[in-house]
C-alpha cells in the first residue's frame, strides 16, 4: 500500500512539473506522470482484482474501481472478467486463456512492437465500453462511463488549473503521459506466455504443470517492477501459481517455488527483456499471426 500512496503523491506533484516552461522540466514532469499513473492504474488495479491489496474484499471492490475506472479508464469489470474469470484459470489453454487478445495478425512485426502500443491511451476507454456493451448489463455501462469520466474531467482540471494547460495541451499531455510505459506494457503481456506450451480443453494439464509450462519470468527491473508490480514482471509463475499474494509476497515465495520446480522437475522458465524482444521479431509469424500449436501433454499426469 505505500508504494500505491507513494505514487499517487508523485502523480499529484507531477502538475507542478508540469507547469514549468522549461523543456526538460515539463518532459521530467511527463516521466513522472507517466509512471505513477502506470502504478496507480496498472499495479494497484491488478492487485485489486486479485483480492491482494488489503484482507477486505469489500475494500478491494472498491480500489478496482478507484485504480482501473476513475484513474485509468478502463472497467474493473472487464478486468475482473477477462483476467480473473478467464485467464488465471485457463491460462494457455486455446480457445480460453491463449492470450490471443494480444495478438494483431494484421500487422507486420515492427508496427505491432514498437507503434501500435502508443494507441493504447485511445482504444483502452473503447476496448473498455465495447466489452462491456457485449457482456455486462447495461446500469454496469452506466456506472463505468460516470466514474471513469468523472475522472479524465478531474485530471484534465488539474492540468488545466494547476499546470496553467489550455485544453488541447491538457489532453496531449495526457496522451504522452500514458505511453510512457505503453510499450513495456505490451511487450510485457506477450512476453509471459505467448510462445509456450499451449493446451487444448479437452486434455488440459494438471494446474501446476499447466501454471510452471505456460508462464515466463523477466529479470527484476526497478521501473517495471515497481509501475507493473513483481507479480507481472519477475515473479508471475508465482503469481499463476497463488494468484491472491500480494506482490511483496510473491517475491518472497519466488526462491522456495523455484527450488520446489528444479527439484521436481518442473520447467521454470525466465529470459531477459531483450531476449524476449529478440525472439518475438525472429519468429513474429509463428508466434502472433498463426494459430498456436497444441502441446501434447504426455507422461506428467
Amino acid at each position: 500500500m505505500l508504494i500505491h500512496f507513494i505514487a499517487a503523491g508523485l502523480w499529484l506533484s507531477s502538475h507542478w512539473l508540469l507547469a514549468s516552461s522549461h523543456p526538460g522540466i515539463y518532459w521530467a514532469g511527463i516521466f513522472v506522470l507517466g509512471c505513477s499513473h502506470a502504478t496507480i492504474n496498472l499495479k494497484a488495479a491488478h492487485m485489486a482484482a486479485h483480492d491482494a491489496v488489503c484482507s477486505s474484499k469489500t475494500w478491494n471492490r472498491i480500489w478496482a474501481f478507484v485504480c482501473s475506472d476513475y484513474w485509468g479508464t478502463f472497467s474493473a469489470d472487464v478486468s475482473h472478467s477477462i483476467h480473473i474469470k478467464v485467464h488465471h484459470p485457463h491460462t494457455n489453454i486455446v480457445g480460453l486463456g491463449d492470450s490471443s487478445t494480444w495478438r494483431a495478425p494484421f500487422l507486420p512485426r515492427y508496427p505491432y512492437m514498437f507503434l501500435a502500443p502508443l494507441l493504447l491511451p485511445v482504444l483502452t476507454p473503447l476496448v473498455a465500453l465495447k466489452e462491456l456493451l457485449e457482456g455486462e448489463p447495461l446500469w454496469k455501462t452506466v456506472r463505468h462511463m460516470m466514474v471513469a469520466y468523472l475522472g479524465f474531467a478531474v485530471h484534465l482540471y488539474l492540468l488545466m488549473s494547476v499546470s496553467g494547460l489550455g485544453l488541447s495541451n491538457a489532453l496531449f499531455t495526457i496522451f504522452l503521459s500514458r505511453n510512457v510505459l505503453a510499450i513495456p506494457y505490451i511487450h510485457v503481456n506477450i512476453f509471459q506466455h505467448i510462445g509456450l506450451p499451449m493446451y487444448c480443453q479437452e486434455h488440459r494439464p494438471k494446474k501446476i504443470y499447466q501454471m510452471t509450462t505456460g508462464v515466463l519470468n523477466l529479470p527484476r527491473n526497478i521501473i517495471l517492477d515497481y509501475c507493473f508490480g513483481h507479480s507481472i514482471i519477475s515473479c508471475h509463475t508465482e503469481h499463476h501459481l497463488f494468484p491472491r499474494l500480494s506482490d511483496h509476497m510473491c517475491l518472497k515465495v519466488k526462491p522456495l517455488v523455484k527450488q520446489f520446480c528444479l527439484d521436481n522437475g518442473l520447467p521454470y522458465h525466465e529470459d531477459t527483456y531483450t531476449g524476449r524482444v529478440l525472439h518475438f521479431l525472429n519468429n513474429y509469424d509463428l508466434l502472433m499471426v498463426d494459430a498456436p500449436p497444441i502441446t501434447k501433454f504426455v507422461g506428467l499426469q
